[in-house]
């Protein structure tokens, strides 16, 4: 299993026997970007309540995270045929009307943005049997359109995992490069402590008072416990990017782990010189891949 992004499209173009040899013509599409939760969004001609609450329990079943926009418009020549809700027209071409005489505007109002205004296309003219039979045609489509639309969240999902495995492949790097200086920045922050102790207290001072004192500072400068919590991150990270499925928000969350462990990191090895220059470097390094992870992570299902 793969991890899927929350960005897709499908559309499909059908059908739907009328009364006689008459037919509804129509176009269902249905688009996602992310969200935090799943957020439906329907647009569909007046009339049509029931069928939209058989689309959003399809939905439901199917998707877990993104905001969802489903559109069902009957095309142009069937359009007539339902006919148009003359109010509604009237009071959108009047609204631009107005608007542009008070602003000063020069342009023509869009009769196909009009007529893809909610409530804009009428079907209550038709009979009982038109609707059911374009709710029933619109149901046998959603299946396999939900289904085009998650291949396609799929595939995005594979390119977003090889960024990210790409990305905790330099973020190891980085923290295989700091353990390898960590001994010799101890050594470097030890002389640093007792040169400096050595000279506020003069040569008449209690080196194993000194020494105690440096333990303790040293202690609290040590960075080992980091870097094995920022190697466990990452380890955990390749398992769930390997078990796929629905893994968006905890992967965001081991991302504001990591965030945190680069933080004291640098906070502990700040003012070191010499290779803890390089630690920051390393350290500024990692701080930038978790937060270009952070981005494409907010589109993971």
């Amino acid at each position: 299993m793969t991890i899927s992004s929350m960005t897709g499209f499908a559309r499909v173009q059908a059908r739907a026997a009328s009364g006689g040899e008459e037919q509804l013509s129509y176009t269902f599409t249905v688009k996602s970007v992310n969200h935090r939760f799943l957020d439906l969004q329907f647009r569909l001609p007046a009339g049509l309540d029931a069928l939209e609450l058989e689309l959003r329990r399809v939905l439901k079943e199917k998707l877990i995270r993104g905001h969802v926009d489903l559109t069902l418009s009957v095309d142009r020549a069937s359009q007539a045929k339902a006919g148009y809700n003359r109010e509604l027209i009237s009071g959108y071409l009047a609204a631009f009307d107005a608007a542009r005489r008070e602003h000063h505007l020069n342009g023509e109002p869009d009769l196909n943005a009009a007529l893809r205004l909610p409530g804009a296309l009428q079907l209550e003219d038709r009979s009982n049997g038109d609707l059911s039979a374009l709710s029933a045609s619109v149901l046998e489509q959603a299946v396999p359109l939900i289904a085009e639309l998650k291949a396609m969240r799929a595939r995005e999902g594979e390119s977003l995992e090889a960024i990210l495995r790409a990305t905790l492949d330099r973020l190891a790097a980085a923290t295989e490069n700091i353990a390898e200086l960590r001994p010799e920045i101890e050594q470097r922050c030890q002389e640093r402590l007792t040169e400096r102790l050595t000279a506020a207290v003069g040569p008449d001072f209690n080196q194993q008072r000194v020494l105690e004192e440096v333990a303790i500072l040293v202690e609290r400068s040590d960075i080992s416990e980091e870097l094995a919590r920022m190697t466990t991150h990452i380890d955990h990270f390749r398992e769930l990017l390997s078990a796929g499925g629905e893994v968006g928000k905890k992967l965001d969350f081991l991302l504001q782990e990591m965030n945190r462990e680069a933080n004291t990191l640098l906070s502990k090895t700040a003012g070191v010189s010499g290779k803890g220059t390089r630690i920051t470097e390393l350290g500024l390094a990692m701080k930038a891949e978790i937060e270009k992870a952070r981005e494409q992570i907010q589109n993971v299902e």
